[in-house]
């Protein structure tokens, strides 16, 4: 047994409906048992495939709110999230986390709104809604970054520029060299790049391991910027 804190996850699918929806994932639906070992996890894979599904599972079986935000957040405006959470089996290290934190894109502006609500005079709020979207975005996930934390981002590049994705990218790596857990789901190459990482593929119909250089966010911008003008030529042929 490692020392993280999610140790691996299972899907328990005699549970399962045998209508649901769940079944058509195909990347998902062959699931059994898939085993961390590495502080960096990454989910990658096309729109689709799975990979926010599975994430979100994790994080509310863990005990995160489904839209987001620490354990203590308890709110709900609009339930998008699936059912895969009531059939995930967590199996957990020997460590308890200190903190955590789960960060979703698409329900960002309903957690900034609701740390807002929150506030008190002990816990004054951030003002998340005063900055840009992409500094709200960065601080929101810096503010909570701790030692000894479980941390779900569920594509945390969506607001970021390239630069601020490094910045993200070094503080994701400092943080895990201080004992905290990361499970993310990207489209990010900036992101993906981090050193030690291991990578968890949702393509070709079946989760599995891959290489950097394997991932689709690397090869479309590894051929987009050493090909773009040969590129255009074949996308726009037919103008």
């Amino acid at each position: 047994m490692n020392n993280l804190f999610i140790q691996s996850i299972s899907v328990d699918w005699n549970k399962i409906d045998p209508d649901s929806y769940l079944w058509k994932i195909e990347a998902i639906q062959g699931l059994e048992k898939l085993e961390f070992s590495k502080p960096i996890t990454f989910f990658v894979g096309d729109n689709g495939s799975g990979k926010s599904t599975l994430l979100e599972a994790i994080a509310i079986s863990y005990g995160f709110n489904p839209e987001g935000g620490t354990k203590n957040y308890h709110f709900s405006t609009y339930d998008s999230h699936s059912d895969l959470y009531q059939f995930i089996i967590l199996s957990k290290g020997y460590r308890k986390a200190d903190w955590g934190y789960f960060l979703r894109a698409e329900s960002f502006y309903n957690v900034a709104t609701k740390e807002e609500e929150y506030a008190d005079i002990n816990h004054p709020s951030n003002k998340y809604h005063e900055k840009s979207h992409g500094e709200s975005f960065l601080s929101i996930a810096q503010n909570h970054l701790k030692p000894n934390g479980i941390y779900l981002f569920d594509e945390p590049e969506a607001a970021l520029s390239c630069q601020r994705q490094l910045t993200l990218l070094m503080e994701i790596y400092e943080y895990a060299k201080k004992g905290s857990q990361f499970i993310i789901a990207t489209h990010s190459p900036i992101l993906l790049g981090i050193p030690e990482a291991e990578i968890f593929t949702f393509d070709h119909g079946f989760i599995h391991a891959c290489e950097y250089e394997e991932t689709d966010s690397y090869q479309v911008t590894e051929m987009f910027i050493n090909n773009r003008k040969e590129l255009f030529r074949r996308l726009f042929s037919n103008e």
